[in-house]
């Protein structure tokens, strides 16, 4: 019987020590309006897995939506202000 060994070092060893960069850190700061408007609309969904919605279930829904929408916008918006040309 043949043992099967890797013939290649761990690629995941020596990446698991490194912390993010200043940059992705900022990235995920401009990008924190929009992961807590999808976590208020997940949340507003998940109430409803398990009963029928209420009127106050869909409008709780359809704000946490549209509050997703504005903050894709928004950041639509500023990464198209950061493209030189675009937008003037």
């Amino acid at each position: 019987m043949k043992t099967i060994a890797a013939l290649q070092t761990l690629v995941t060893a020596e990446s698991l020590d490194i912390e993010p960069s200043t940059a992705e850190l900022d990235a995920i700061e401009q990008e924190m309006p929009l992961i807590l408007a999808e976590v208020e609309l997940l949340d507003a969904q998940i109430m409803t897995i398990d009963r029928l919605a209420s009127e106050l279930d869909e409008r709780r829904i359809r704000r946490a939506g549209r509050k997703v929408l504005a903050a894709r916008r928004v950041l639509a918006n500023q990464a198209t202000a950061q493209v030189p040309g675009v937008g003037a």
